[in-house]
């Protein structure tokens, strides 16, 4: 099953409070800090709601 490497790659100062919950729920926590995450519909929808703010990368597992 392959997974997911999520990066935080822009600030999250000035954005709403649900991109920032989204990100805090995926994770990630500053600046570059890096998660696996496994591929499914619940983390890509995640990922499409914040998609301006993180880095993806498909990795195997």
């Amino acid at each position: 099953m392959a997974k997911l490497e999520i990066t935080l790659v822009r600030s999250l100062i000035g954005r709403p409070g649900t991109q920032r919950t989204t990100v805090k729920t995926l994770g990630l926590r500053k600046i570059n800090h890096k998660v696996i995450q496994p591929d499914n519909p619940a983390i890509r929808g995640m990922i499409n709601q914040v998609s301006h703010l993180v880095s993806v990368k498909e990795i195997e597992a």
